[in-house]
């Protein structure tokens, strides 16, 4: 049985499909050039905004004119916000949420626990075998250079404009004793750099007995490995731990940060339910240069919110301008239904939002082009990746390189 694998949306479902693929491999699957050419698709479903589900309802329809003989199975955030519009769909065998996405396989292998959007409907996928014992098969292939890990899911924080909650659930983290068991077996089987990620990554490990952090949780992941390199994925401002810095300078934890700020008007912030004001995050990222000049800051931006008024985005601007963040994602505004901000009634028109957006993106060019000014020259640690042709420093500067093969650490210098 040959599958295919369609991921949309951040690094958490990037980690979800890394472990289905694990699944997959484990049952006797094997990995499609195409997904013109699977048995099996899974589309990984992201819902974050309109755009998403429509790159979702898009891919289905193309795999399903290309490849009409494959059986599709939706799985995601959109497939557990709106299973209904995706079963509607023709080609769809099944959707599987988010609350089931991790036993997928196994329920692809069971004609009694397959089930649609409506509860089982016994339509096992022919060729997978059932799950092998544990330990029997290697966890993960080396089809990839880094590994993404995802250590927790779901969030306890309101945000106004978010549909994530809903769709994810309340925070749940694993067991710090599983992630150290898949670590340890992923370096064993050649990983060299493993990135940890989870929708509200700090939050990592309130919810569990006895509660724990994500301070304790990279501590033992350096612990209980030899050589691995760690990155985080998006991490709440207000969730930065207060060894970050010490446990960089280790050289086991990677210098790039992604701290989402979403908007430097305290009035818009209020609105969107951030738990921070812009003083707070300022001081988060000032300290964090100071101590990690070399360090990657990046954030994320939603221009458009509604309510944001002209000072508003001036406060932004002026804000970024003079910021030590060294890349900006930019999200123009849009409504995703049952959100609080979706029922605001002082939009900000369309136009608007795209011209604005332009403008930050422009600001995140001119700091992305002064922090590799300022460290052109800079050696740095990296890993080589595809075809060993291009490495990636541990700072996130992608440098070609020339007589290496992929997964090998180099030292380099960043390039102008």
């Amino acid at each position: 049985m040959k599958y295919s694998i369609l991921t949309f949306g951040c690094r958490v479902n990037q980690a979800d499909s890394m472990a289905i693929e694990r699944d997959l491999r484990a049952s006797g699957g094997e990995p499609a050039a195409t997904s013109a050419e699977a048995d099996l698709v899974i589309v990984n479903s992201c819902s974050v905004t309109a755009t998403a589900d429509q790159g979702t309802r898009q891919a289905i329809r193309r795999v399903a004119r290309d490849n009409p003989s494959a059986r599709i199975v939706v799985t995601g955030c959109y497939a557990t916000r709106r299973p209904e519009e995706l079963t509607a769909i023709p080609g769809v065998l099944g959707v599987v949420p988010n609350d089931r996405k991790d036993h997928i396989v196994e329920e692809l292998t069971t004609a009694d626990r397959f089930a649609g959007a409506d509860g089982p409907c016994g339509a096992r996928v022919p060729f997978l075998n059932t799950l092998p014992p544990e330990g029997t098969v290697p966890l993960y292939s080396l089809d990839r250079t880094v590994l993404v890990l995802r250590v927790q899911t779901g969030c306890d924080e309101q945000c106004s404009y978010c549909i994530i909650p809903s769709t994810r659930g309340r925070s749940a983290s694993r067991p710090l004793q599983t992630i150290v068991h898949e670590l340890r077996d992923a370096e064993r089987s050649g990983f060299r750099q493993v990135t940890l990620t989870g929708v509200h990554l700090g939050a990592y490990g309130r919810d569990l007995t006895p509660p724990s952090t994500l301070e304790a949780l990279l501590e033992s992941a350096i612990d209980s490995t030899s050589d691995l390199l760690f990155r985080l994925g998006s991490l709440e401002p207000m969730d930065v731990p207060e060894k970050l810095p010490d446990l960089t300078d280790t050289g086991r934890l990677a210098p790039a940060f992604h701290l989402p700020l979403q908007h430097a008007s305290n009035a818009v912030l209020a609105r969107m339910r951030r738990p921070y004001r812009l003083d707070d995050y300022r001081q988060i990222v000032d300290r964090l240069r100071d101590r990690l000049p070399h360090a990657a800051i990046g954030s994320d931006i939603i221009v458009g919110f509604p309510g944001e008024t002209d000072a508003d985005f001036e406060a932004l601007c002026r804000y970024l301008d003079l910021s030590p963040l060294t890349a900006l994602h930019v999200f123009p505004y849009s409504d995703r239904p049952g959100t609080e901000a979706s029922a605001s009634i002082d939009k900000v028109p369309g136009p608007i939002i795209r011209e604005r957006g332009r403008i930050v993106r422009e600001i995140g060019q001119r700091l992305a082009s002064s922090f590799r000014a300022a460290q052109a020259g800079a050696i740095r640690p990296a890993l080589t990746i595809e075809d060993g042709s291009v490495a990636i420093t541990d700072n996130g500067f992608r440098v070609p390189v020339a007589g290496h093969r992929r997964n090998e650490r180099i030292e380099i210098a960043v390039a102008p």
